[in-house]
């Protein structure tokens, strides 16, 4: 076997539709578009986007709003509920994740301050409201900011 005599398997080509060459061609007259109607016409067919009459995607999605993917999720401890720890010190965001006041030990601390301090304490968090910080220095503690937030 030479490399001229290859040739496609019989029956695996055929021959291209050669449309609106006129009667002889076989595909004469309406060129293989039947009669009339929209798929008959210069540029007839379907719109970019149309669904078959269903409500188009672009139709259903929202068209206002946006949600940053980057926020920063905190978790949040008030000041009141520090007081159920006890004596630790430091008060740590490891601390609060093992007195169950935080969830999950991935997620960054930040301190609010709703209720008061009895006694002074040193708490390391990632965030501080005002509020808090100040109850805690008038308490005589001090707030330490960690970082990874």
């Amino acid at each position: 076997m030479k490399l001229h005599e290859l040739a496609p398997a019989i029956g695996a080509t055929k021959k291209r539709k050669r449309i609106g060459r006129g009667p002889g061609s076989g595909h004469g007259k309406t060129a293989t578009k039947g009669h009339k109607g929209l798929l008959a016409r210069s540029g007839g067919g379907k719109r970019p986007g149309f669904e078959g009459g269903q409500m188009p995607l672009i139709r259903r999605l929202p068209k206002h709003g946006f949600t940053n993917p980057f926020r920063t999720e905190y978790a949040i401890v008030n000041l009141k509920a520090l007081a159920t720890l006890g004596a630790v010190n430091p008060i740590t965001p490891q601390a609060l994740v093992d007195a169950g006041l935080v969830r999950r030990k991935s997620q960054p601390v930040k301190i609010l301050g709703q209720g008061e301090l009895e006694k002074p304490v040193v708490i390391q968090a990632h965030k501080f409201s005002k509020s808090a910080m100040a109850k805690i220095e008038a308490a005589g503690g001090r707030a330490e900011v960690i970082g990874g937030a």
